[in-house]
């Protein structure tokens, strides 16, 4: 089976057919049809093998993570998925691999109707790009630049089960079977706060997802912001699992492991009642964890009022 064979059997053979698509898979270059009065939001992430996922991960899951990372992004800016394009390096072309990986993916872009409409394959290492596509109301996406002080800091979710993943893979931490099959749930499915994310468009003043780890991401709102954060430590929302082997983990995990991909945001006090609103509705647990303040830089405190400042800042693929 050959390059564009492959491509015909795995990744044509999808359930989502938007209108707004007039050519996909097959051509050149797809041909979209932009709706008007809207901005269109654009986003690309690549997934590295043992940097992004362990060698061992199931093809499956691999492909839902490399779609539900870039559905995250568009979460975080309030807009709408409606299109993506894959780009995927293989070592060989092993086709129970290929068949498992485009389940995982093409399945994702089926619950949030998102189209496949283009993309590349070839022979390399392990690579996944994915470039993905999402419109918001014009002038309306939600940037890391808004914050103002004064402003509440909220999470969705729950923060450090994928590190703790992490830990237990490679054998620093020892759990359960149950406990490991749950944080590595965590760490191989994230779920994209999409809905949500559509939700606090006109509520919140900038938001982010939580990628490498809060601590450096909200270090991105701060800093596009010029402003200060202060996070309370101990309002920092974790699992069972995780408060159970806190003492291993410590905090740092929590704050800076990463591949939690829940959003960070921040908003107006006045806004609290409305976003708890929204989060009863949708289901999405929300938690305040502090506020935005004039100054610089990313402030966790204790309750006894003592900073905590980690070792490990966050993900950095340039980091010397």
């Amino acid at each position: 089976m050959d390059e564009f064979s492959i491509i015909r059997e795995y990744f044509t053979r999808q359930i989502v057919r938007r209108d707004d698509v007039a050519i996909g898979v097959g051509d050149d270059g797809a041909v979209l049809v932009p709706q008007p009065d809207l901005d269109l939001v654009s986003t690309t992430d690549m997934l590295l093998e043992g940097i992004h996922f362990p060698a061992t991960t199931e093809p499956y899951a691999i492909g839902y993570k490399a779609l539900a990372v870039n559905l995250s992004d568009l979460a975080a800016m309030g807009a709408k998925p409606v299109w993506v394009t894959l780009a995927l390096s293989l070592p060989a072309p092993n086709f129970a691999w290929i068949k498992a990986f485009a389940a995982g993916f093409l399945e994702l872009a089926a619950d949030y109707q998102v189209q496949l409409v283009g993309g590349d394959l070839c022979r390399g290492p392990l690579v996944v790009a994915v470039h993905a596509m999402g419109y918001v109301a014009r002038n309306q996406a939600i940037l890391r630049s808004g914050a103002e002080i004064g402003d509440a800091i909220f999470i969705s979710g729950q923060l450090g089960d994928a590190g703790m993943a992490l830990k237990v893979v490679q054998e620093h931490v020892s759990v359960s079977v149950e406990e490991r099959t749950r944080v590595i749930r965590r760490l191989e499915f994230p779920q994209p706060r999409v809905d949500f994310g559509q939700a606090i468009v006109g509520v919140a003043h900038a938001a982010i997802d939580v990628s490498d780890g809060l601590y450096a991401d909200l270090g991105h709102i701060v800093l596009s912001s010029n402003v200060a954060a202060r996070v309370e430590l101990d309002s920092i929302p974790v699992s069972d699992d995780y408060k159970k082997y806190a003492t291993e983990l410590g905090w740092e995990t929590a704050l800076c492991g990463g591949d939690d991909y829940e959003l960070c945001f921040v908003a107006p006090l006045s806004q609290e009642q409305e976003i708890k609103s929204i989060a009863h509705r949708l289901g999405t647990p929300v938690t305040k964890i502090g506020r935005i303040e004039a100054g610089q830089g990313v402030h966790v405190l204790a309750s006894d009022g003592v900073e905590f400042v980690p070792h490990y800042k966050g993900h950095d693929h340039f980091a010397i």
